[in-house]
């Protein structure tokens, strides 16, 4: 059903039970599959092509200039978007900004509230974009990544597949698949949970993770790593396992702008401590030193911990996954 107040440009192409709410305004170049459900004050212009049984949310805007300077307006680009993907209320999805290029967003995705895809993005399948995301130009997303709300990612980078970014991050390097993301620009581990939901057997979790030792724990930089995994038999360790009908991509050796760094771990104790006890912790700038205030000074900052004081003697430290922690 298309309402009596929307706008439909007359070259529009509609499919079959598709539903068009008020005030919505579709443009002449536009191709809307069947089974589709448009809501109201939807704006979709210039040349976008929408695929079978997408729901796109009020005041959605698709198919808009890119943000870009540099952008002419008889430009011919477009917008493709594949099947089955929500897109909630108040996104926006621009088209590319240079000729005959394209925007794309796959299939069974889910683009939360207020997310923003720029202009050339690619975006691969069952994809979560949470709610106020901004993805700059050219920015490409495999499949099955889930990105946290409120956070950013630079302009001509890369995210991994089945990666999981924190929400209020903010990114500028490619981030490797199958990693927990956070903070600036950098990992923190393996997605262990996110791999096993997606059928990944044993076999193939533990090359993962020589893939990742390899990288970020072996104390080599990028291309020293990529060239001791090409020494070795086991060459494929570098491509992090990129699976059954998925095209094998080296990302490490093709990345553009850097992978992000691994981050250092919050360290804390198992047993209380001595007021006189002082412990050493890795922090982002280096040693810092366990005050008795509790503490810890590392360089210009000072982070709040969470220590209790007893009668022991000594401290027992062990790592823990990494929490949140109030900067001063």
């Amino acid at each position: 059903m298309i309402h009596l107040t929307a706008i439909i440009g007359s070259g529009a192409k509609i499919g079959a039970n598709v539903e068009i709410g008020p005030h919505s305004v579709i443009g002449g170049a536009v191709t809307i599959a069947d089974d589709c459900m448009i809501g109201a004050s939807v704006v979709i212009e210039g040349e976008v092509s929408i695929g079978r049984g997408n729901r796109i949310g009020h005041g959605a805007m698709i198919g808009g200039e890119p943000q870009d300077v540099s952008f002419s307006p008889t430009t011919p680009s477009r917008v493709e978007i594949g099947e089955r993907n929500i897109i909630r209320e108040q996104c926006t999805i621009h088209r590319g900004t240079t000729g005959d290029s394209t925007t794309k967003i796959g299939d069974d995705n889910f683009l939360m509230a207020n997310a923003h895809v720029g202009h050339n993005c690619v975006i691969g399948n069952k994809v979560i974009i949470a709610n106020n995301v901004l993805l700059g130009g050219y920015v490409t997303v495999d499949d099955q990544a889930f990105l946290g709300g409120g956070s950013v990612f630079h302009q001509n980078m890369r995210v991994g597949r089945l990666i999981i970014a924190q929400g209020g991050s903010a990114f500028g390097k490619d981030i490797p698949p199958f990693v927990i993301a956070a903070e600036r620009n950098y990992v923190f581990g393996l997605n262990m949970i996110g791999l096993r939901r997606a059928g990944f057997s044993r076999g193939e979790r533990d090359e993962i993770k020589r893939a990742f030792k390899l990288i970020y724990l072996s104390g080599l930089n990028t291309r020293q790593a990529l060239e001791k995994s090409r020494d070795g038999s086991r060459s494929r360790i570098f491509s992090l396992c990129e699976r059954r009908d998925y095209e094998t991509r080296n990302l490490s050796a093709q990345t553009r702008r850097g992978l992000v760094a691994r981050g250092r771990l919050i360290w804390k104790t198992s047993r209380s401590l001595t007021r006189r006890a002082i412990a050493r912790t890795p922090l982002h700038r280096g040693e810092g030193r366990v005050r008795a205030n509790g503490k810890f000074q590392a360089g210009r900052s000072t982070m709040t911990a969470e220590l209790h004081y007893g009668s022991a003697n000594k401290a027992s430290m062990r790592p823990v996954r990494p929490c949140s922690a109030r900067y001063e």
